[in-house]
């Protein structure tokens, strides 16, 4: 396994997550409510931001690997579903909104995996779309677990419920074109595998 620094900050992105976790579960009498809301959302910040920078460290001092590749998006999807499991424990967020978001991470794992074991990996490279979904997410979760008046003037909870449903909405979007895209592919190995079937019975 290889370790530089831009895959020392993904580790660090994994470790935060039982930390913006955990900080609900103090009790009252150690910290306020407020006071665990501002914690678990400055931690998921510092966090999203590690995701930028390691990508970007990176390619900049060619320490790209296929290790950080696998790593680098597992950490966003713990992180994510962690988050939203916490607000949706503490009814910040729709479950519905929950569901969407966290069934399609499973739903295109498993497809980036079957599309690997078939060689197609490639037909389903991450997109404007999906990106476009994951910045939405991360500007809507910490908005959510702050769920305060921001500088004392700016209601958190509206706009960070708008920007979530947004990211729900283009979660689907993103899910349907990976799906779509796929299919040749899927369809092809199946044709494949059929044609080797009855070459096999004839033989």
């Amino acid at each position: 396994m290889p370790l530089n620094f831009p895959i020392f900050l993904t580790w660090l992105r994994v470790a935060a997550i039982p930390l913006i976790v955990g900080v609900f579960y103090l009790p009252d009498g150690l910290l306020v409510s407020q006071s665990k809301n501002l914690i678990a959302a400055i931690l998921f910040i510092l966090a999203a931001l590690t995701d930028w920078l390691d990508g970007f460290l990176a390619r900049r001092w060619n320490q790209t690997s296929a290790f950080g590749a696998f790593l680098d998006p597992v950490a966003d999807k713990l992180m994510v579903t962690a988050a939203l499991l916490v607000l949706l424990s503490m009814s910040r967020v729709n479950a519905l909104v929950a569901l969407v978001i966290i069934g399609r991470e499973i739903t295109i794992s498993a497809l980036r995996e079957w599309m690997a074991q078939i060689g197609a990996s490639r037909s389903i490279a991450v997109n404007f779309l999906g990106k476009l979904k994951t910045t939405f997410q991360m500007i809507a979760i910490p908005l959510l677990l702050f769920d305060g008046l921001l500088f004392g003037r700016y209601d958190t909870q509206m706009p960070g419920t708008v920007l979530v449903w947004v990211a729900a909405v283009l979660t689907v979007a993103s899910m349907i074109y990976y799906l779509r895209l796929a299919l040749p592919s899927i369809r092809a190995s199946q044709a494949a595998s059929e044609k080797v079937r009855r070459e096999g019975k004839v033989s």
